[in-house]
C-alpha cells in the first residue's frame, strides 16, 4: 500500500508532477492566470511569464492549458521541450501538431509558412477561433526559433493577431528576447512569478492536503512545522512539495500522526548533510 493511503489520502498530495488539480492559486499565480486569459481572449499576441526554478511556471502552464482545452473556441498546443536545430524542423513540428497539411513542391520553408498562415487565417477569421501556442521551458529557445516566432506574430488582421503565444521560462529568457529586434514591443503581458510568502506557504500545504482527500479535522502539519518549511524553502513551491513529501513518508515510517517541527527539522538536517539543499538556510 502506498504511504499516502496509510495516511488517509486518495492520491499523493505532494507530487512534483505539474498536475493542474493541485494548482494552488497564490495571489501572483491568480493574477498571472487571469491576465493571460484576458489577453488570449482579446488576441493580443505575445505573453511572457518569467520566474526562477521552482516558482510554479510549469504547473501554471498546465492549468492554463486545461482551461483553454475545455473551450471549443480555443485551438491550443503546448511545447514542453523547445529545442530545434533549424527553422524547417520547428515549422514542420508546428504543422504536424496543429494537423496542417502543406505542399511538398517548391521551397520547403516557404511552403510551411504559407500553410501555417493559411491555417491561422482560416481558424481566426473564417471560423472566429483562437489559435494558441504555449511554450514551457522557453529559456531553451535559441535565437533562430525566437526569430521565427517573431515572424509568426506578424500574421494579423487589422484587429488582432492570428497566433497567440505564451512563453514561460526562467529569468535568462528575458535577455534573449531583448536581443531580438522588434520582439520586446510585441509583448502584450509580462509577469514575473515570485516565491510564496509565509501565509501562502501554509495555504499551499493545506490546499494540497485537502485536494488529495485528507478529511480529518486535525491539522496534519502543525504551525511550527509550516513555519520551518517556509524558512527552509523560502517559499519556492517545488521545494515545499519535496520537503512535505519526505515528511509524510517519515510520518508513516515513525508511526506518527502529525508533522511537527522536530520532524521537519530532521528532514532538513538530512538534506543539509547530503548536500541536497539549493537555497541558503539559517535555521531557527
Amino acid at each position: 500500500m502506498s504511504y499516502y493511503k496509510v495516511l488517509g489520502f486518495n492520491k499523493e498530495p505532494f507530487s512534483t508532477s505539474p498536475d493542474p488539480t493541485f494548482f494552488y492559486e497564490s495571489r501572483e499565480h491568480e493574477m498571472a492566470l487571469t491576465n493571460l486569459m484576458i489577453d488570449l481572449r482579446l488576441k493580443r499576441g505575445l505573453n511572457l511569464i518569467l520566474g526562477d526554478v521552482g516558482t510554479g511556471k510549469t504547473t501554471l502552464s498546465r492549468k492554463l492549458f486545461q482551461l483553454l482545452r475545455s473551450q471549443d473556441k480555443f485551438i491550443t498546443h503546448m511545447i514542453l521541450d523547445p529545442v530545434y536545430n533549424d527553422e524547417e524542423t520547428f515549422l514542420t513540428y508546428l504543422l504536424r501538431n496543429f494537423d496542417i497539411e502543406h505542399s511538398t513542391i517548391g521551397p520547403a520553408i516557404l511552403n510551411l509558412k504559407e500553410a501555417l498562415e493559411k491555417f491561422l487565417y482560416q481558424k481566426g477569421v473564417e471560423e472566429n477561433r483562437t489559435v494558441i501556442l504555449i511554450i514551457d521551458e522557453a529559456q531553451k529557445l535559441n535565437e533562430m526559433t525566437l526569430e521565427c516566432l517573431r515572424v509568426l506574430l506578424n500574421y494579423e488582421t487589422n484587429e488582432f493577431k492570428l497566433l497567440q503565444l505564451v512563453l514561460l521560462g526562467q529569468m535568462e529568457l528575458y535577455p534573449k528576447i531583448m536581443n531580438i529586434t522588434n520582439f520586446m514591443d510585441r509583448i502584450s503581458f509580462k509577469f514575473t512569478l515570485n516565491p510564496l510568502n509565509e501565509e501562502e506557504t501554509k495555504q499551499l500545504i493545506e490546499f494540497r492536503v485537502k485536494q488529495a482527500g485528507y478529511n480529518s479535522n486535525m491539522h496534519l502539519f502543525l504551525e511550527e512545522a509550516t513555519k520551518e518549511i517556509y524558512r527552509y524553502s523560502r517559499g519556492y513551491p517545488r521545494r515545499i512539495n519535496m520537503l512535505c513529501h519526505k515528511a509524510l513518508k517519515a510520518l508513516v515510517m515513525k508511526n506518527k500522526f502529525v508533522v511537527d517541527y522536530g520532524l521537519i527539522k530532521e528532514m532538513i538536517d538530512q538534506e543539509m548533510r547530503h548536500g541536497l539543499h539549493t537555497y541558503s538556510y539559517t535555521g531557527s
